[in-house]
């Protein structure tokens, strides 16, 4: 249940966010983005959508509506599975997942490993749906993207699938991912969202990585004392030791 002060709060700043975004655009596809953020005002009534993931969701969905894409939002694929947002153009779709660098309080932890492993199980859910797909981050937060990952599946070695597997299998088994879910993966683009200026900078995998790299801020745990602090968690103590070669 949203309470009243929360509700006005989401519509608030979402009616400004509509209003910014349409104004370069034509009637026809500012209409479909109304439609979308109409979505978004029903999904937060039910308490399915928060307001930092939503504006991401729309300033991309405009994106997307400008490329020629047919978008929905929310969009169910399976029992157990719902992306973030749908885009369909003719024959082809390219599912898009929002990362916000949320971090859930029972990872406190292990926010570096937990969200490696989590990035890695969604590439890999979500990409057998899609022609195409792609993450949505915020250009203020950088995605400890799983290297293996970024590679053509044809360049993934035995012992890399392997390592991915055990990783998310540490966080994730309901049900777990197989090794030929991990060999045929993909990620074909970075979405950096910029909700202050409402732009998207597409870029593919490597060269985000190249970016972070220059910043000094990819994800390397094998020269971070991270790894040790992780050893100390008691419900990763067994085996834990295979954890470190994991990571890139």
């Amino acid at each position: 249940m949203v309470n009243n002060r929360d509700e006005e709060k989401f519509v608030h700043d979402l009616n400004v966010l509509l209003t910014r975004l349409t104004t370069d655009m034509s009637n026809n596809a500012a209409h479909k983005l109304k439609s979308l953020h109409e979505t978004l005002l029903q999904l937060h009534k039910e308490n399915v959508v928060k307001i930092n993931h939503s504006v991401m969701e729309l300033v991309c969905a405009k994106y997307l509506i400008l490329k020629e894409y047919t978008v929905r939002l929310e969009q169910k694929l399976s029992d157990i599975l719902t992306c973030d947002l749908l885009a369909i153009k003719g024959y082809g779709n390219l599912i898009v997942e929002i990362e916000t660098g949320y971090i859930p309080p029972e990872h406190a932890m292990d926010p570096l490993t937990y969200t490696y492993a989590r990035l890695a199980s969604k590439i890999i859910r979500y990409s057998c749906f899609s022609g195409k797909f792609a993450i949505g981050v915020p250009p203020h937060y950088i995605l400890p993207l799983p290297r293996v990952l970024t590679l053509p599946p044809k360049k993934r070695t035995p012992q890399g699938i392997e390592e991915i597997k055990n990783l998310c299998d540490w966080y994730y088994q309901n049900p777990p991912v197989t090794e030929e879910e991990i060999k045929n993966a993909r990620i074909h683009e970075i979405y950096v969202i910029d909700v202050d200026r409402t732009t998207v900078q597409a870029m593919d995998p490597t060269t985000y990585m190249k970016r972070a790299l220059h910043k000094g801020v990819i994800f390397t745990l094998k020269e971070e004392p991270i790894t040790k602090q992780a050893k100390r968690r008691r419900y990763l103590t067994k085996g834990i030791e295979k954890l470190d070669r994991y990571l890139i």
